[in-house]
């Protein structure tokens, strides 16, 4: 908690997502990765402008995704180029962090560190699931590993946990809570409950449930809107993506006015 507080200044802090397009090689890429960065960096500007907490990017538009063994050296790359550009424009003192989809944990690792980032969201630390990409398997070890490896202790690595998009039939034996405990006993730095899907709340008393039950840090990861904000200010952080763009889908362009109001009440509250 002591890293987290660190980094996390405000109290339940709002991480803005930044979904980059997609990238070269998947079906939607542009041919530009100059109108990635660009689009990157004026979403930046918005959060920056409206002082949302924290910053994450991730390769949302990337579909169909295919796990970390299947992609290229293209994606970390063009990731490092774009978080590179943000990172320039990014106070040091705004959380900055990245997630590379799907579960391309080292791969996040690797951008975090070439871009000075300070966090990332990881995929399958602990527990196989099924996604809809496929098996994915426990990489914690793997993962902190790969970490010390790079010399990228300061990067925070924050993990979800009975994941969203996902099939958790084989760890159906397996509470939401022990996952947790299983998370924070393999050193995670914070956990990030989430509905079913994008755009999907949590449960509320699943986070009442984890602040009970661990003491890392709990960070809400899917749902969050205007209308439900009091609920989950409990948790240490709040990603926010879907409901910063227009008509609160997130493949959508974002939506200044979306953001000004969320941040308002937020820091009524």
């Amino acid at each position: 908690m002591l890293k987290f507080g660190n980094l996390f200044k405000n109290k339940c802090s709002v991480i803005g997502m930044v979904h980059v397009e997609a990238l070269p090689g998947t079906p939607l890429f542009s041919g530009s990765v100059e109108k990635s960065v660009t689009k990157a960096c004026k979403e930046t500007e918005v959060y920056l402008k409206h002082n949302v907490d924290a910053i994450m990017i991730e390769n949302m538009h990337d579909v169909p995704y295919v796990q970390s063994k299947h992609f290229g050296p293209e994606i970390p790359a063009a990731m490092s180029r774009v978080c590179s550009e943000m990172r320039k424009i990014i106070p040091d003192s705004t959380p900055f962090g990245v997630q590379i989809l799907a579960c391309g944990n080292k791969e996040a690792l690797a951008v975090a560190k070439a871009c000075a980032m300070n966090f990332v969201r990881v995929e399958g630390f602990v527990f196989s699931h099924i996604a809809d990409e496929g098996f994915t398997d426990a990489n914690a070890g793997h993962v902190l590993r790969y970490r010390k490896h790079i010399q990228a202790e300061d990067v925070l690595v924050f993990t979800d946990i009975k994941k969203k998009h996902s099939s958790h039939y084989i760890t159906m034996d397996i509470s939401l809570i022990e996952t947790a405990k299983a998370a924070e006993y393999f050193l995670s730095d914070g956990v990030i409950l989430t509905g079913s899907a994008t755009g999907i709340p949590a449960e509320e008393n699943d986070l009442h449930q984890l602040k009970e039950n661990v003491t890392i840090p709990i960070l809400v990861g899917s749902g969050i809107t205007g209308d439900n904000l009091e609920k989950y200010l409990s948790a240490d952080a709040l990603v926010v993506g879907s409901y910063f763009k227009k008509d609160g889908k997130w493949f959508n362009e974002i939506d200044e006015e979306r953001v000004r109001k969320f941040m308002n009440k937020k820091n009524s509250l």
